[in-house]
């Protein structure tokens, strides 16, 4: 299989797992860092053995870079993104995949036109952890599932992140900060999502740092920070997901729990790739049950390597654009349903994603 040579832009706090991952997969190649401090990406560059540090514009002028993986923070996401897709490259963009839905809408349309791929993170659905849930309900190892809840209750980043200002940004938020990797394994599991409600709040007007580069600097606070999301699945299943920077003393809350007609099944972190699975069937006693697939490390950047794989091969890749969009307007759609009171219809829809394989299948 050809290698797809992959461009990073964007040398924050989050690159350097991607930087060390994106060097493992055999379907790419890493040959650049791009920023718009050009000191960070010739910083990266030395550490990783690359040979090219760029700006922004110089990365996207390179003939040879076929993939941009865009790190940038939540607001540069889109421009990134098209000016990716206008220099004819694919891209991939952490996550959310653009602030607002209109913007969302012109990556997808702009990819559309090109004929280039979007893809976006999270990917963490594709870990060993989430996939070992998608065999089992696909199993019906819980029957018919009925009801999903998920909980991301914590108390913020100003404690420990060195920049943490933009998580109280519009675009931030405990909603567009972790509800991707919540909202993207709900839709892997369960399928598309047909309507929203929500409440949501800011209960702190104003944050103050106490992370050391920044300690004691104050956070005027954009964005609600606890948000209680009840979603209806196409399907006919019933969600709830609360998200919080609110919960000063943590929480006790499982992370994923679906209740199906047959069982209920614990699902780990959605903001890893591997963890416990728990499957309790009706009238039974809970029992942990083993992966069934493999990438159960830190495996971020193999959502990149799918979309290369899916570049050479054909065929859709799994953390593709019509998923990231669904997830971004299903936020929004929390925020609009507080704000307005009343229930918000999706207008998008997605394909759940193809499962991935399953360890013996990796195998053989």
């Amino acid at each position: 299989m050809k290698r797809v040579k992959v461009g990073i832009v964007g040398c924050g706090n989050i690159s350097k797992i991607y930087f060390t991952n994106l060097q493992k997969y055999p379907e790419l190649e890493l040959v650049a860092a791009a920023d718009l401090d050009l000191s960070r990406a010739e910083q990266r560059a030395q550490e990783f053995n690359l040979d090219k540090a760029y700006t922004v514009d110089q990365l996207m002028a390179d003939p040879e870079i076929e993939i941009v993986v865009n790190l940038t923070i939540p607001k540069a996401h889109a421009s990134v993104c098209l000016q990716a897709l206008e220099s004819g490259k694919h891209v991939y963009v952490e996550k959310p995949l653009a602030v607002t839905r209109e913007e969302g809408q012109q990556v997808l349309k702009l990819a559309k036109e090109k004929g280039l791929r979007v893809a976006s993170a999270p990917e963490t659905f594709l870990g060993g952890g989430i996939q070992t849930c998608r065999k089992l309900i696909d199993d019906g190892a819980i029957g018919t599932p009925i009801a999903v809840s998920g909980f991301m209750i914590g108390g913020g980043h100003e404690s420990w992140h060195p920049d943490p200002e933009f998580y109280y940004e519009v675009g931030g938020g405990p909603m567009f900060d972790m509800g991707p990797y919540y909202l993207t394994a709900f839709v892997n599991l369960l399928g598309p999502i047909r309507r929203v409600t929500g409440s949501a709040v800011i209960s702190y007007p104003e944050r103050t740092i106490t992370s050391e580069k920044k300690r004691g600097q104050k956070i005027k606070v954009e964005t609600p920070t606890h948000i209680a999301g009840v979603l209806d699945f196409e399907s006919g299943a019933v969600g709830t997901l609360i998200t919080s920077f609110d919960a000063k003393g943590g929480t006790s809350l499982p992370n994923i729990e679906i209740h199906g007609s047959a069982g209920t099944l614990l699902v780990p972190d959605p903001n890893g790739f591997g963890g416990k699975v728990k499957l309790r069937k009706a009238g039974g006693e809970w029992e942990e049950i083993a992966l069934t697939h493999g990438y159960t490390d830190n495996n971020r950047g193999i959502g990149v390597a799918d979309m290369a794989r899916a570049i050479n091969e054909g065929g859709p890749h799994r953390a593709n654009g019509e998923l990231a969009y669904h997830v971004l307007e299903a936020m929004h759609g929390f925020h609009d349903a507080s704000r307005d009171g009343k229930h918000y219809n999706m207008e998008s829809t997605c394909e759940r994603p193809q499962p991935m394989p399953a360890l013996e299948t990796q195998s053989k």
